[in-house]
């Protein structure tokens, strides 16, 4: 909205003739953003076990109006939600606003303080689940990513998305370079597998070198992933100052941070309120704005 209205002033110089002055002025009080509603799904403790709320209702597993049962990934019922597929980001049923609260200490996947086993065993999660253009800028992610493995870092990696016609010739190369870490490559034949890819990873990396408002990043953090955004766009927004990168440089540090200590982010609470972004809260303001109005029609 603020880069509408501050560009309106020089669009309005180009113009030879009937210039009104001030224009941002009389349009700035009748403008307001309101985000995309995301159907978000319901996420607690075990990725593996998903069932729709259909199956859970005939099954008398799972009531309409009782909580949702104990680890599991569900989708529950939104009949007004628009659903969206993954290419921008998989639309879903909604679901508390930190799902990984209920996934161990502190939020985290039941990974200990930093002296257990698991987290010199396990590493560290990376998934990127964006388009396969250029504008998603996939030539700076896997350079990371390469740099992370020529320093010997171990962490493991699910490239999901969409592919078109013309794919940028980085994604086979990359995948040939970065096959040892590979857990996921391309686009998930459902929605629930793509969801449990969410669930089972650690952190999202958007490199995108544009982007309206970023559906596929706000559903990984819901599934609890720590975010990792490019401090432009529409991004800082979002997405407090710790999760944002504003150089390369700084994307690799972050990253390699968290390659060597992967419990930091499998115990850290993400400060996104997804809630807020969901149909469910956002669904009275459409109505509200959609909503025909015989007052205004002589």
């Amino acid at each position: 909205m603020e880069s509408f209205l501050s560009s309106i002033s020089s669009f309005m110089k180009m113009i030879p003739d009937h210039r009104p002055k001030d224009l941002d002025k009389l349009i700035r009080p009748k403008c307001r953003v309101l985000h995309f509603p995301i159907q978000f799904p319901h996420v607690t403790s075990r990725p593996e076990v998903l069932r729709s709320p259909v199956e859970e209702e005939k099954e008398g597993l799972l009531s309409l109006s009782s909580p949702p049962a104990p680890k599991a990934l569900s989708l529950s019922p939104e009949p007004e939600a628009a659903i969206l597929d993954q290419r921008e980001g998989t639309g879903q049923a909604e679901a508390p606003s930190h799902p990984r609260e209920e996934r161990g200490p502190g939020g985290g996947k039941e990974e200990g303080d930093g002296g257990g086993e698991e987290s010199h065993v396990r590493p560290l999660h990376i998934v990127w689940p964006h388009r396969w253009e250029h504008d998603k800028d996939p030539e700076l992610f896997f350079k990371m990513l390469l740099k992370l493995k020529e320093r010997g870092l171990g962490f493991q990696l699910s490239v999901l998305g969409e592919t078109f016609t013309d794919v940028p010739d980085i994604f086979a190369e990359a995948r040939v370079d970065l096959n040892a870490h590979v857990l996921h490559w391309g686009f998930m034949p459902s929605k629930e597998d793509y969801l449990h890819v969410l669930c089972q990873a650690d952190v999202v990396v958007s490199t995108a070198k544009h982007e309206f408002f970023g559906v596929a990043m706000l559903e990984a953090v819901h599934c609890g992933c720590y975010p990792l955004c490019p401090k432009a766009l529409v991004y800082p927004e979002i997405f407090p100052e710790e999760y944002l990168y504003s150089t390369p440089e700084q994307l690799y540090k972050k990253l390699q941070g968290l390659c060597r200590r992967p419990y930091v982010v499998r115990r850290h609470h993400v400060k996104v309120d997804t809630s807020s972004y969901s149909w469910a809260a956002l669904k009275e303001d459409f109505r509200s704005l959609l909503a025909y109005k015989e007052d205004h029609h002589p």
